[in-house]
């Protein structure tokens, strides 16, 4: 029998794959699901045999879950954070981005730093099987030490430059973001639910020295399909004895002194499913940090700094200059200065 029982807010397509990954996962059951939209959750419910509500609070009341799964739109994540802490969930897993700008980022802060409720953002892809080949490899030592990492994404910052961020630093050890140095253009005006410029690119420092180059939008670099702008995720490492590339949609490499091991990742059915696996194992680390404390590497308080080297990113744009993150507290209507001079 399960240890762990499960609630869902929201079920749309993001709401749906958190559900068939209990289907990976031996220690956790789904008992329930929650929308505002009769027709989604009571499809979701039928499917996999759940109850259905309407009301979150209800629901959290009636099922006393151990975790929820907040699966909404990133405009929501303060309000149902929020219930979660307060009805005493202990564990609460959160989609990506974590936040659209400066009020609800500091808010988040407020409720991490004070909240016992466990929270952390669903980058799933951290269990992804080759995105967790090449960060064991880098941890190996056999690669040497980091002299640059390059991230590029074809979709704006919100909806996967935070993605791209946390995979970066998983590869290099986990630092801190220390300095940020970008620009952005345009407005991207496809998605009104990740409000973001339609195109960025920064240079970063981290804590432990490394440098990086951080872009995002229709000017990075390409792999995968070259029709679609979604598939285009990549993170890759250089090193002073070789190096590793991630691509979510295509190939990955790993090259040390020991040679070379490479693959790809295996066209849509594969992706699907290693997708499904991945969620399962960053559920079951949500339980780990119950169990054991092992803080897992997407918790709430690394994904809001992600958010916040995003702000400084924002900010560097605005002033024309870098940004030091240690001394930055951006004013609540940065966005809206962002806007202005992007328009």
């Amino acid at each position: 029998m399960a240890k762990y029982r499960a609630a869902l807010i929201g079920c749309g397509a993001r709401g749906n794959a958190n559900a068939e990954s209990y289907r990976h996962n031996p220690n956790g059951v789904l008992a329930a699901c929650c929308d505002p939209v009769a027709g989604r959750r009571d499809a979701l419910a039928g499917k996999y045999g759940i109850k259905a509500y309407a009301d979150a609070r209800k629901m959290i009341e009636a099922e006393k879950p151990d975790i929820v799964h907040v699966a909404t739109m990133p405009d929501t994540r303060v309000e149902l954070l929020t219930l979660a802490s307060n009805l005493k969930v202990p564990l609460c897993t959160v989609e990506k981005p974590v936040a659209c700008g400066v009020r609800d980022w500091k808010k988040l802060c407020a409720l991490e730093a004070s909240s016992a409720t466990r929270f952390a953002v669903s980058h799933q892809f951290r269990w992804y099987v080759h995105l967790a080949r090449c960060v064991w490899a880098m941890k190996g030592g056999k690669l040497g030490p980091v002299k640059f990492l390059d991230l590029s994404a074809g979709m704006n910052i919100a909806n996967q430059g935070t993605h791209l961020l946390n995979y970066g630093m998983a590869l290099i050890g986990d630092p801190q973001v220390k300095y940020v140095f970008g620009n952005g253009y345009g407005l991207d005006k496809s998605d009104p639910g990740h409000p973001a410029p339609e195109a960025t690119e920064a240079y970063l420092i981290f804590e432990n020295g490394v440098r990086a180059l951080w872009t995002t939008g229709p000017h990075s670099m390409k792999v995968g399909d070259p029709g679609t702008t979604w598939q285009h995720v990549r993170a890759a490492v250089y090193t002073e004895k070789g190096r590793v590339n991630w691509e979510e949609f295509g190939k990955y490499e790993i090259v040390s002194p020991d040679g070379t091991e490479a693959g790809d990742y295996g066209g849509m059915e594969a992706w699907t499913r290693n997708n499904l696996l991945a969620q399962a194992a960053f559920h079951s680390a949500m339980f780990d940090w119950l169990e054991k404390g092992t803080v897992p590497g997407t918790s709430l308080k690394q994904s809001l700094h992600e958010w916040k080297t995003v702000l400084a990113l924002y900010e560097s744009t605005v002033r024309r200059g870098p940004v030091e993150m240690a001394g930055f507290d951006p004013d609540d209507d940065l966005f809206e200065r962002l806007r202005a001079i992007l328009k």
